[in-house]
Protein backbone atom coordinates (compact mmCIF):
# COMPACT_ATOMS: atom_id res chain seq x y z
CA UNK A 1 0.00 0.00 0.00
CA UNK A 2 1.18 3.61 -0.80
CA UNK A 3 1.06 6.48 1.32
CA UNK A 4 4.52 8.30 0.86
CA UNK A 5 4.59 11.74 0.19
CA UNK A 6 6.43 12.59 -2.90
CA UNK A 7 8.12 15.65 -3.92
CA UNK A 8 6.74 17.15 -6.70
CA UNK A 9 6.08 15.54 -10.18
CA UNK A 10 6.36 16.92 -13.36
CA UNK A 11 3.36 15.04 -16.08
CA UNK A 12 6.49 15.39 -18.88
CA UNK A 13 8.64 13.00 -16.51
CA UNK A 14 6.23 10.16 -16.85
CA UNK A 15 7.20 9.00 -20.51
CA UNK A 16 3.66 9.88 -21.59
CA UNK A 17 2.57 9.07 -25.07
CA UNK A 18 2.98 12.52 -27.21
CA UNK A 19 -0.81 12.90 -28.21
CA UNK A 20 -1.26 12.53 -24.30
CA UNK A 21 1.03 15.00 -23.41
CA UNK A 22 -0.79 17.37 -26.16
CA UNK A 23 -3.72 16.77 -23.69
CA UNK A 24 -2.65 17.35 -20.85
CA UNK A 25 -0.86 20.59 -21.81
CA UNK A 26 -4.37 21.89 -23.31
CA UNK A 27 -5.70 21.45 -19.82
CA UNK A 28 -3.13 23.74 -18.57
CA UNK A 29 -1.55 20.88 -15.86
CA UNK A 30 2.49 20.45 -15.55
CA UNK A 31 2.62 19.59 -11.69
CA UNK A 32 0.94 15.85 -10.91
CA UNK A 33 -1.31 16.06 -7.55
CA UNK A 34 -0.85 13.96 -4.71
CA UNK A 35 -3.28 11.26 -6.00
CA UNK A 36 -1.67 11.72 -9.78
CA UNK A 37 1.76 11.03 -8.57
CA UNK A 38 1.40 8.23 -6.50
CA UNK A 39 -1.09 6.61 -9.08
CA UNK A 40 0.10 7.04 -12.51
CA UNK A 41 2.82 5.66 -11.73
CA UNK A 42 1.54 2.14 -10.69
CA UNK A 43 -1.23 2.63 -13.85
CA UNK A 44 0.84 3.23 -16.48
CA UNK A 45 3.06 0.24 -15.85
CA UNK A 46 -0.10 -1.33 -16.56
CA UNK A 47 -1.23 -2.44 -13.05
CA UNK A 48 -4.55 -2.40 -11.25
CA UNK A 49 -4.81 0.50 -8.87
CA UNK A 50 -7.26 1.43 -6.19
CA UNK A 51 -7.03 5.14 -4.91
CA UNK A 52 -8.31 7.02 -2.00
CA UNK A 53 -9.09 10.77 -2.75
CA UNK A 54 -11.65 12.64 -2.13
CA UNK A 55 -13.01 15.23 -5.09
CA UNK A 56 -11.38 17.79 -5.98
CA UNK A 57 -7.73 16.11 -5.67
CA UNK A 58 -7.10 15.77 -9.35
CA UNK A 59 -8.15 11.84 -9.55
CA UNK A 60 -10.45 12.21 -12.60
CA UNK A 61 -7.28 13.67 -14.67
CA UNK A 62 -5.38 10.71 -13.04
CA UNK A 63 -7.28 7.79 -14.32
CA UNK A 64 -7.89 9.71 -18.08
CA UNK A 65 -4.53 9.82 -18.47
CA UNK A 66 -3.38 6.24 -17.31
CA UNK A 67 -6.55 5.38 -19.55
CA UNK A 68 -5.39 7.31 -23.00
CA UNK A 69 -1.61 6.11 -22.24
CA UNK A 70 -3.03 2.22 -22.01
CA UNK A 71 -5.55 2.89 -25.43
CA UNK A 72 -3.20 4.59 -27.20
CA UNK A 73 -0.42 2.01 -26.33
CA UNK A 74 -2.37 -1.35 -26.75
CA UNK A 75 -3.82 -2.34 -30.34
CA UNK A 76 -7.28 -2.60 -30.18
CA UNK A 77 -8.90 -6.66 -30.26
CA UNK A 78 -8.59 -7.49 -34.28
CA UNK A 79 -12.67 -8.55 -33.37
CA UNK A 80 -13.35 -5.64 -32.50
CA UNK A 81 -16.88 -4.57 -33.64
CA UNK A 82 -17.87 -0.93 -33.84
CA UNK A 83 -20.03 -1.46 -30.94
CA UNK A 84 -17.53 -3.19 -28.86
CA UNK A 85 -15.81 0.19 -26.79
CA UNK A 86 -12.35 0.03 -25.82
CA UNK A 87 -12.68 1.77 -22.12
CA UNK A 88 -15.40 1.99 -19.36
CA UNK A 89 -15.95 4.47 -16.87
CA UNK A 90 -18.42 4.13 -14.18
CA UNK A 91 -20.06 6.99 -12.15
CA UNK A 92 -22.63 6.93 -9.46
CA UNK A 93 -24.17 10.56 -10.67
CA UNK A 94 -25.59 11.91 -13.80
CA UNK A 95 -23.45 14.78 -12.65
CA UNK A 96 -20.31 13.18 -12.27
CA UNK A 97 -20.36 11.34 -15.27
CA UNK A 98 -21.26 14.65 -17.32
CA UNK A 99 -18.00 16.60 -15.52
CA UNK A 100 -15.77 13.57 -16.71
CA UNK A 101 -16.83 13.10 -19.91
CA UNK A 102 -16.07 17.39 -20.20
CA UNK A 103 -12.58 16.45 -18.40
CA UNK A 104 -12.00 13.73 -20.84
CA UNK A 105 -13.11 15.90 -23.79
CA UNK A 106 -10.05 18.43 -22.71
CA UNK A 107 -7.71 15.52 -22.15
CA UNK A 108 -8.07 13.58 -24.68
CA UNK A 109 -8.80 16.20 -27.20
CA UNK A 110 -5.83 14.93 -29.38
CA UNK A 111 -6.42 11.05 -29.16
CA UNK A 112 -8.40 10.51 -31.94
CA UNK A 113 -10.55 8.46 -29.30
CA UNK A 114 -14.22 8.79 -29.81
CA UNK A 115 -15.83 9.39 -26.47
CA UNK A 116 -19.91 8.93 -25.19
CA UNK A 117 -21.86 9.87 -22.00
CA UNK A 118 -24.97 7.89 -21.02
CA UNK A 119 -27.10 8.86 -18.24
CA UNK A 120 -30.54 8.71 -17.11
CA UNK A 121 -33.32 11.39 -16.93
CA UNK A 122 -33.25 12.62 -20.13
CA UNK A 123 -32.60 12.13 -23.91
CA UNK A 124 -32.95 8.80 -23.50
CA UNK A 125 -33.26 8.02 -27.83
CA UNK A 126 -30.50 10.40 -28.50
CA UNK A 127 -27.93 8.78 -26.04
CA UNK A 128 -29.01 5.51 -27.59
CA UNK A 129 -28.59 6.67 -31.40
CA UNK A 130 -25.32 8.06 -30.61
CA UNK A 131 -23.82 5.18 -28.76
CA UNK A 132 -25.08 3.08 -31.07
CA UNK A 133 -22.89 4.57 -33.56
CA UNK A 134 -19.84 3.32 -31.64
CA UNK A 135 -17.30 4.81 -29.34
CA UNK A 136 -13.92 3.95 -27.64
CA UNK A 137 -14.64 5.66 -24.32
CA UNK A 138 -18.20 5.18 -23.06
CA UNK A 139 -18.85 6.97 -19.69
CA UNK A 140 -22.29 6.05 -18.61
CA UNK A 141 -24.26 5.52 -14.95
CA UNK A 142 -25.33 2.11 -14.15
CA UNK A 143 -28.84 2.23 -14.66
CA UNK A 144 -28.85 3.64 -18.26
CA UNK A 145 -25.36 1.32 -19.56
CA UNK A 146 -26.95 -1.45 -18.10
CA UNK A 147 -30.61 -0.74 -20.15
CA UNK A 148 -28.27 -0.12 -23.14
CA UNK A 149 -26.60 -3.27 -22.72
CA UNK A 150 -29.17 -5.65 -22.42
CA UNK A 151 -30.24 -3.93 -25.88
CA UNK A 152 -27.37 -4.73 -27.26
CA UNK A 153 -26.65 -1.20 -28.20
CA UNK A 154 -22.88 -2.17 -27.37
CA UNK A 155 -20.82 -4.61 -26.00
CA UNK A 156 -18.14 -5.08 -22.92
CA UNK A 157 -16.32 -8.57 -25.02
CA UNK A 158 -13.32 -6.02 -25.69
CA UNK A 159 -12.92 -3.82 -23.07
CA UNK A 160 -9.21 -2.95 -22.04
CA UNK A 161 -9.83 -0.49 -19.32
CA UNK A 162 -12.10 -0.07 -16.29
CA UNK A 163 -12.64 3.02 -14.37
CA UNK A 164 -15.19 3.12 -11.62
CA UNK A 165 -15.23 6.79 -9.76
CA UNK A 166 -16.37 6.84 -6.08
CA UNK A 167 -17.28 3.16 -5.43
CA UNK A 168 -18.03 4.42 -2.52
CA UNK A 169 -21.19 6.34 -3.57
CA UNK A 170 -22.00 3.64 -5.22
CA UNK A 171 -22.63 1.21 -2.52
CA UNK A 172 -24.31 4.28 -0.53
CA UNK A 173 -27.00 4.72 -3.53
CA UNK A 174 -27.51 1.56 -4.10
CA UNK A 175 -26.28 0.80 -6.99
CA UNK A 176 -23.65 -2.27 -6.14
CA UNK A 177 -25.50 -4.75 -7.92
CA UNK A 178 -25.67 -2.88 -10.87
CA UNK A 179 -22.40 -2.78 -10.80
CA UNK A 180 -21.53 -6.54 -10.11
CA UNK A 181 -23.70 -7.32 -12.93
CA UNK A 182 -21.52 -4.69 -15.12
CA UNK A 183 -18.60 -5.93 -13.81
CA UNK A 184 -19.43 -9.99 -14.49
CA UNK A 185 -19.33 -9.22 -18.16
CA UNK A 186 -16.21 -7.46 -18.74
CA UNK A 187 -13.23 -9.21 -19.40
CA UNK A 188 -11.97 -11.70 -16.72
CA UNK A 189 -9.71 -8.88 -14.93
CA UNK A 190 -6.37 -10.61 -15.63
CA UNK A 191 -7.44 -9.45 -19.70
CA UNK A 192 -8.15 -5.68 -18.80
CA UNK A 193 -6.50 -2.99 -16.13
CA UNK A 194 -8.83 -1.44 -14.09
CA UNK A 195 -8.40 1.73 -11.77
CA UNK A 196 -11.19 2.26 -8.64
CA UNK A 197 -11.52 5.62 -6.46
CA UNK A 198 -13.48 6.36 -3.81
CA UNK A 199 -13.39 8.83 -0.92
CA UNK A 200 -12.34 5.86 1.49
CA UNK A 201 -11.25 2.70 0.66
CA UNK A 202 -13.90 0.68 3.22
CA UNK A 203 -14.10 -2.92 3.63
CA UNK A 204 -17.22 -3.18 1.28
CA UNK A 205 -15.45 -1.40 -1.33
CA UNK A 206 -11.71 -2.94 -1.32
CA UNK A 207 -14.09 -6.16 -1.01
CA UNK A 208 -14.84 -5.27 -4.29
CA UNK A 209 -11.70 -4.51 -5.45
CA UNK A 210 -9.97 -7.42 -4.70
CA UNK A 211 -13.01 -9.48 -5.90
CA UNK A 212 -13.11 -7.61 -9.49
CA UNK A 213 -9.93 -6.00 -9.56
CA UNK A 214 -6.27 -7.90 -10.70
CA UNK A 215 -4.43 -7.56 -7.09
CA UNK A 216 -4.53 -4.05 -7.13
CA UNK A 217 -2.06 -1.40 -5.41
CA UNK A 218 -4.00 0.74 -2.45
CA UNK A 219 -2.66 4.26 -2.83
CA UNK A 220 -4.26 6.41 0.29
CA UNK A 221 -4.29 9.88 0.22
CA UNK A 222 -4.93 11.92 3.45
CA UNK A 223 -6.29 15.31 3.38
CA UNK A 224 -5.10 18.00 5.32
CA UNK A 225 -8.79 18.42 7.03
CA UNK A 226 -11.14 16.45 6.17
CA UNK A 227 -14.65 17.80 4.30
CA UNK A 228 -17.01 17.26 7.00
CA UNK A 229 -14.58 18.90 9.74
CA UNK A 230 -15.10 22.30 7.52
CA UNK A 231 -18.91 22.13 7.55
CA UNK A 232 -20.98 23.13 10.25
CA UNK A 233 -24.07 21.14 10.69
CA UNK A 234 -27.22 21.68 12.66
CA UNK A 235 -30.60 19.72 13.08
CA UNK A 236 -34.02 20.58 14.31
CA UNK A 237 -36.78 18.71 14.84
CA UNK A 238 -40.20 20.96 14.00
CA UNK A 239 -43.76 19.71 13.96
CA UNK A 240 -45.36 19.75 11.20
CA UNK A 241 -46.55 23.33 11.82
CA UNK A 242 -43.72 24.79 12.69
CA UNK A 243 -41.74 23.71 9.32
CA UNK A 244 -42.92 26.26 7.07
CA UNK A 245 -42.20 29.35 9.82
CA UNK A 246 -38.61 27.86 11.00
CA UNK A 247 -37.30 27.74 6.97
CA UNK A 248 -38.46 31.07 6.71
CA UNK A 249 -36.46 32.04 9.83
CA UNK A 250 -33.89 30.40 9.13
CA UNK A 251 -33.52 31.62 5.22
CA UNK A 252 -33.73 35.62 6.85
CA UNK A 253 -31.20 34.62 9.52
CA UNK A 254 -28.93 32.88 7.51
CA UNK A 255 -28.57 35.34 4.59
CA UNK A 256 -26.89 32.88 2.83
CA UNK A 257 -26.09 33.81 -1.13
CA UNK A 258 -27.64 30.44 -2.10
CA UNK A 259 -29.74 28.04 -0.46
CA UNK A 260 -30.95 24.48 -1.23
CA UNK A 261 -34.25 23.09 -0.13
CA UNK A 262 -35.27 19.38 -0.62
CA UNK A 263 -38.83 18.75 -0.76
CA UNK A 264 -41.21 15.60 -1.07
CA UNK A 265 -43.41 17.39 -3.72
CA UNK A 266 -43.12 19.72 -6.50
Amino acid sequence: MTEAHLGPVAFASLGLHPKVMDGIRQAGFTQCTPIQAQTLPIALAGRDVAGQAQTGTGKTAAFLVALYQALLTRAPAASRSPTSIRALIVAPTRELAVQIHRDALTLGAHTGLKHTVVFGGIDYEKQRLELGQGCDVLIGTPGRLIDYFKQRVFDLRHAQVLVLDEADRMFDLGFIADIRYILRRLPHPERRQSMLFSATLSHRVLELAYEHLNNPELVRIEPDKMTVDEVRQLMYYPSMEEKVPLLIGLLHQSEAVRTLVFVNTK
